[in-house]
């Protein structure tokens, strides 16, 4: 019997999408999404991708996690990429800080 045998079920099931999507990546064309609805869709991927793996960790942290991720949002319709991260980092300490 191996153990966490799950676990590493797992993660050779998730290596092999990661290799399959990457390798589906390479037989697109290039000019597969050059304008229209999919050329949006694929630029507003990695936003969603993003979100989708830190909005469960920051709703589920506390009062703290959640409001500093609310600033983000709203400071990101505004500011430029790297002040928005310096200002969630420095927002979930603070607030961090505050609630002790």
């Amino acid at each position: 019997m191996i153990p966490f045998a799950d676990t590493w079920a797992a993660i050779l099931a998730m290596a092999g999408a990661t290799v399959l999507t990457r390798l589906a990546g390479l037989a697109v064309p290039r000019d597969f999404a050059r304008g229209g609805r999919l050329a949006a869709a694929f630029a507003a991927m990695p936003v969603a991708v993003l979100t989708a793996l830190i909005a469960p960790a920051m709703l589920t942290q506390g009062w703290a996690d959640a409001l500093a991720g609310a600033l983000v949002v709203l400071a990101s319709w505004k500011l430029p990429l790297p002040a928005v991260v310096a200002l969630g980092a420095a927002a979930a300490a603070g607030l961090r800080l505050l609630a002790g």
